[in-house]
């Protein structure tokens, strides 16, 4: 029998207002260790607290890494769209980056 396997794509908020992406096997102790601070070197250290915003759940590794890679080019606005499960602005944010107004380059 096969094993369930649990990954999390999030993003959470930093105390800076800038948003951070990732992904982890263990969601709730991925929170806790960027606000305790673990590694001195990771991008939200200097930034905490941080406050997750956003998680979708995944059984393969690599679905994860897909989607996070994704969600990592999407503009603030989407991402904020995403938050609200506001399926029609992100359609219409995904249109308009796909299909620039003029003079808009």
């Amino acid at each position: 029998m096969k094993l369930a396997h649990n990954y999390y794509v999030y993003i959470v908020e930093c105390s800076d207002g800038v948003y951070y992406t990732g992904v982890t096997n263990d969601l709730e102790r991925r929170i806790q260790q960027h606000n305790d601070g673990d590694n001195k070197g990771s991008f939200t250290y200097s930034r905490r607290p941080v406050v997750l915003k956003y998680y979708e759940h995944f059984q393969n590794i690599k679905e994860a890494i897909s989607y996070e890679k994704q969600l990592k080019g999407w503009s603030r606005k989407k991402k904020e769209a995403l938050f609200r499960n506001d399926i029609a602005g992100l359609k219409k944010l995904a249109q308009s980056y796909n299909n620039p107004s003029p003079g808009s380059g």
